[in-house]
């Protein structure tokens, strides 16, 4: 069809007969995002006046998928990847990267000594995807010390290299955790390097952290997306709740009754 002939009413037709054939419902937003693009560039080049994809014609978000893998499933796939792709795991599951900004990590960006990684682009040389992304992300000396092995044995300018011993692509780097994924029981069919996030930010939220220190971590650009995907994982605060209230009422009665005693 002409651009200028797709009308709203038409796009909820099609999204509607995607999800008909069966498609994936993450499939079908990916889909309908995509033709959202294709219109945005199309009214900015003014080949159309106003773009007929819009909120009322998006499907259902897709719900994010939110699988925690075990701490031994994470050394599992530690030991699993190559020799030069070993970081990919440390700083999925420790420090909460990217696979984009994994893969065009530089030894520059990382301040071995302090223990300051600081993100500054992301495969193959882009800016990073908001400024939030920018947040230098704490590590302990253990880490920058396993972290800093690669470069120190490959003398390479990235802390992630292949075979070669240069810096990999995004695809490859997915392609051999696939490989490590499939030797790991337990794991997930689709279980992806991004998703070594939420082991990250697991960890956080069982040690305590509050919703705006884990946002920070996480790199995220408000607390509402930490709470979307993560607020399930904070312990049930009723009984702390419970008791906040309980004392309030209980140092009511102690007053009542000290008062009562003086008055007698």
């Amino acid at each position: 069809m002409p651009l200028a002939a797709v009308r709203p009413s038409q796009v909820e037709a099609w999204t509607a007969k995607l999800a008909a054939q069966g498609l994936a419902t993450s499939t079908v937003y990916a889909l309908h995002s995509r033709l959202s693009h294709v219109f945005s560039n199309a009214v900015h080049d003014g080949l159309v006046a106003r773009s007929p994809v819009r909120r009322r014609t998006s499907p259902a978000a897709p719900k994010q998928r939110t699988y925690v893998a075990t701490t031994e499933q994470v050394w599992a796939l530690y030991e699993a990847m190559p020799a030069g792709m070993k970081p990919v795991v440390l700083l999925g599951a420790f420090a909460g990267l990217r696979v984009a900004e994994i893969a065009a990590l530089r030894v520059v960006d990382v301040d071995f000594m302090r223990g300051v990684i600081s993100p500054t682009i992301q495969y193959p040389a882009e800016p990073l995807k908001t400024e939030i992304s920018k947040t230098p992300i704490p590590i302990p000396s253990e880490l920058a010390l396993e972290l800093n092995r690669v470069p120190s044995e490959w003398g390479s300018e990235t802390l992630v290299v292949g075979v070669c011993g240069r810096g990999v692509a995004p695809y490859t780097l997915e392609t051999a955790f696939r490989a490590a994924r499939y030797s790991i029981d337990g794991l997930p069919e689709g279980f992806r390097i991004h998703d070594l996030r939420h082991y990250f930010a697991s960890l956080l939220i069982a040690a305590g952290l509050d919703i705006k220190t884990v946002q920070k971590r996480m790199r995220h650009s408000s607390a509402k997306t930490t709470l979307d995907v993560y607020g399930h994982m904070w312990p049930d605060k009723d009984e702390s709740a419970r008791a906040v209230v309980q004392s309030v009422l209980a140092a009511r009665a102690d007053s009542l009754r000290t008062n009562a005693a003086r008055s007698q």
